[in-house]
């Protein structure tokens, strides 16, 4: 081990109070996608107060930040967010469901940790170079709207992470590893109908119904199940029905589309089938149908020799240091979660069931292109590629806790969650220091990504905007 891995973990800690601080503010002011003013705010100030450049209003984007520090060498980026979800309010550190007073939202996804981790991670790293004089710069990416919104997909797409030389980060969760990098390319596409309306009994053949054409739309989509590839999901919700009046042929509906498939270009395809039947229905009905791409994400690509470079720093570091009392409020929280929630956690880790495990003790073994039985879509895909990525999973929560959980909400300021979270900090410094230090290593993940989008180069799944 380098003797100033040690000396990089202690600035982690120098920094830790500030960044527990951090997340414990964000976590009290929950915020929706594209609306983190406050929590973005909080950020910036951390940013300013830890000695980074910073610009506001990344890619147009109020609530998008950058941080910046060094001179000269390689560019390595922290990726960091902290939107909330609605609906999962929750009393800090209680072990039954007891929602706050207020707007409903919580931080069920732990994103409050995430930015404030990703932040302390770059501050090290930022002071390391500095004391070693090193060239190298830091960068920290305050990144929106991850919850449906895709904002790092629109960051990539105005062009926020050209330069960057490779990207770290990482997700709260119940175990400390390598995050697989495993998600379904996904797009929401919402499939507006417009018809004509009429009185359904004294003139029904002169309407045009648009809420046919969704209907006959959503059936040839169910027929289209059957031929798509086993990956991939689709789902949907009407999000206006026209007239609530029988006697009135609706002249307008629409139907939100969720459309994921295992890959980008498999997704893409998928989409395209899926606006062929729009239209077909449209064109059935007499209606006109305009498709409108709302959010769009890319699946993950992984890059092996950065996974295993942050493989060595989490088993340099061993297990967090949970304490006593960590572990019993674990074991309080555990007890809210029955036996399957639990089995599900593991399982979509293709990790083994262990029932007993209330926090983690262990590094989990790094297994090259590990699969997961269960997964869902992340814009950080949208990163991955156009710059290396790497992501950890830090056991910030008792084990077996769901994401999208008020069991998530309730530990997100315990300090069990800020042992995880500090953890993960000191991996991901230790990362990028790693990356600065050994040109050889670079080299590998710059190559290993550049033979991944060599055939397939990257396409956003988001148009740009007129």
């Amino acid at each position: 081990m380098h003797a100033d891995t040690h000396r990089l973990w202690h600035l982690v800690d120098a920094r830790a109070a500030e960044a527990t601080a951090l997340a414990d503010a964000v976590w009290a002011v929950p915020e929706l996608n594209f609306a983190e003013t406050r929590s973005c705010a909080l950020h910036a100030r951390a940013l300013h107060d830890a000695g980074f450049q910073v610009t506001s209003g990344v890619a147009d984007l109020p609530t998008a930040l950058l941080g910046e520090a060094g001179t000269g060498g390689p560019v390595i980026a922290f990726l960091g967010e902290y939107d909330a979800l609605p609906g999962l309010s929750q009393q800090a550190g209680a072990t039954t469901h007891q929602p706050l007073s207020g707007d409903g939202n919580g931080h069920g996804c732990g994103h409050n940790l995430l930015g404030a981790a990703s932040l302390l991670a770059a501050s090290a790293l930022k002071d390391w170079l500095a004391e070693a004089g090193l060239p190298g710069r830091v960068r920290y990416y305050g990144c929106p709207a991850e919850e449906g919104g895709a904002g790092k997909g629109i960051m990539v797409r105005a062009g926020a992470f050209h330069g960057v030389d490779a990207a770290i980060t990482w997700h709260p969760g119940s175990f400390a590893m390598v995050f697989p990098p495993a998600s379904l390319a996904s797009q929401r596409v919402d499939f507006t109908f417009a018809g004509r309306s009429a009185h359904a009994t004294a003139a029904p053949h002169l309407g045009r119904s648009a809420l046919d054409a969704a209907e006959l739309m959503n059936i040839g989509v169910n027929y289209l199940r059957e031929h798509m590839p086993p990956t991939a999901r689709v789902h949907y919700a009407y999000l206006e029905t026209g007239s609530n009046a029988l006697d009135v042929l609706p002249a307008r509906a629409v139907v939100a589309y969720s459309i994921r498939a295992g890959d980008l270009p498999e997704m893409l395809a998928l989409a395209d089938r899926v606006r062929t039947i729009a239209e077909g229905a449209a064109l059935m009905t007499e209606t006109a149908v305009t498709c409108t791409v709302v959010s769009g994400m890319a699946n993950l690509l992984g890059n092996q020799p950065l996974e295993e470079a942050m493989q060595i720093q989490l088993e340099r570091l061993g297990p967090p240091p949970f304490t006593t009392t960590d572990r019993a409020f674990a074991e309080e929280m555990r007890a809210t979660l029955d036996g399957q929630q639990v089995a599900t956690v593991f399982r979509a880790l293709n990790l083994p069931v262990q029932s007993d495990m209330t926090v983690c003790d262990s590094i989990i073994p790094y297994v090259p292109n590990r699969s997961r039985s269960m997964m869902g879509s992340t814009d950080v895909g949208d990163v991955s590629w156009v710059v290396p990525t790497a992501q950890a999973l830090g056991a910030t929560s008792a084990v077996g806790t769901p994401l999208h959980s008020w069991q998530m909400t309730a530990q997100g300021c315990s300090t069990l969650a800020h042992t995880g979270m500090i953890h993960v900090a000191k991996a991901m410094a230790a990362t990028g220091a790693e990356l600065l230090r050994d040109a050889a290593l670079l080299a590998r993940v710059r190559a290993a990504h550049a033979s991944q989008i060599a055939d397939q180069p990257y396409v956003s799944p988001m148009p740009s905007p007129a």
